[in-house]
């Protein structure tokens, strides 16, 4: 109320109420003002909730497509198979026999791709750039006499035409010889490929057909290499990628990673001439050693390991070697396998 009890009871008394009235009339008009609720003030629209952000839908990785695990060794049979001689085909046949045959690694009608090192169009044999011919063309006419239903022999050269390459290196002549086809690597056939166990890479595009052969046999010649000290098996499966020199930064490491994923079912070293310095390419014949040598092992980091000895280093001093081992890829103490070394 606007007016004090006093001033309204003597309005009340001036216009003839009594005191007692008055006192009545200003209780009953007080109770009223207390129960009479303030007038409040109109809702205003809220605005509406902002909505929870919530992440858009992230790529899926790319698929991890793998041929399939290379076969266990055979009860009493060489973990792996050291031949030496003076006929690379002699040497490649008493290897592989060793390991029990062609035909624990290749089935008839199985889709073959074999692996050589052509790493250049401007090196003849001799040099020991690129994988000895015969070689090559020992291990296709073996699978093919295993009854495979088409054998194909590829890389991707960095220096030079492939074409050009495959003639140079007379791996063109002998794989056409013993039944084989030569395949230029096509630019659309590269997808890219989840790398599941990789530590420092976890994808690249890979050459589709070798993630789908039925049978991946790699072949690389034991050489010097100028940035991973050798080229070796692991080394070679670089030629399957597309741009393998962004693998040059911590190479150790993603070639094994890339191994993980490119998992040859037999790898076939030819040691016939290395290259001891120089390399990849070479160039000179001061820098090649006849060794006249072929390993062979389904473990590719066995392998490996023992083309290192070749030029007096252990396995653990190659990086991508050391890398593979730690990653379970296979075994680089060759103390703990049984090695058979024969006379071709």
């Amino acid at each position: 109320m606007d007016i004090s009890r006093r001033e309204f009871m003597k309005k009340l008394v001036a216009l003839g109420f009594s005191a007692a009235t008055a006192g009545a009339i200003f209780s009953l008009l007080a109770c009223q003002e207390k129960e009479t609720p303030a007038p409040t003030a109109k809702p205003q629209p809220s605005a509406p909730p902002t909505p929870a952000l919530t992440p858009g839908p992230q790529p899926s990785p790319p698929p991890s497509v793998k041929p399939p695990p290379p076969p266990s060794p055979e009860p009493g049979r060489p973990y792996l198979a050291v031949a030496r001689g003076k006929s690379p085909t002699a040497m490649v046949q008493s290897a592989i026999k060793a390991l029990g045959g062609i035909e624990r690694f290749v089935k008839p009608g199985n889709d073959v791709i074999v692996k050589p090192n052509i790493c250049v169009a401007y090196r003849s044999p001799e040099y020991a750039a690129t994988t000895n011919p015969e070689v090559v063309g020992a291990l296709v006419a073996l699978c093919v006499g295993a009854g495979a239903k088409r054998v194909r022999v590829m890389d991707n050269p960095f220096g030079g035409e492939p074409k050009q390459a495959y003639i140079r290196s007379g791996i063109d002549e002998t794989v056409r010889a013993a039944g084989g086809e030569m395949e230029v690597m096509s630019p659309i056939k590269y997808k890219e490929a989840g790398i599941p166990q990789g530590l420092d890479i976890t994808s690249w595009p890979v050459y589709s057909d070798v993630l789908n052969a039925d049978v991946l046999i790699n072949v690389p010649i034991a050489k010097h290499h100028s940035i991973a000290r050798l080229t070796l098996g692991m080394k070679n499966l670089l030629g399957v990628i597309l741009e393998p020199n962004q693998l040059h930064t911590n190479l150790g490491q993603r070639t094994a990673d890339l191994t993980s994923l490119v998992r040859p079912a037999l790898t076939v070293v030819d040691a016939v001439r290395i290259l001891m310095n120089r390399g990849p390419q070479g160039g000179s014949l001061d820098d090649v050693k006849e060794a006249n040598t072929v390993i062979a092992s389904q473990d590719i980091v066995a392998a490996d390991a023992f083309a290192a000895t070749l030029f007096g280093l252990p396995g653990a001093d190659i990086p991508a070697i050391r890398a593979g081992a730690q990653m379970g890829l296979g075994t680089m103490d060759l103390s703990r396998i049984k090695v058979e070394e024969i006379s071709a």
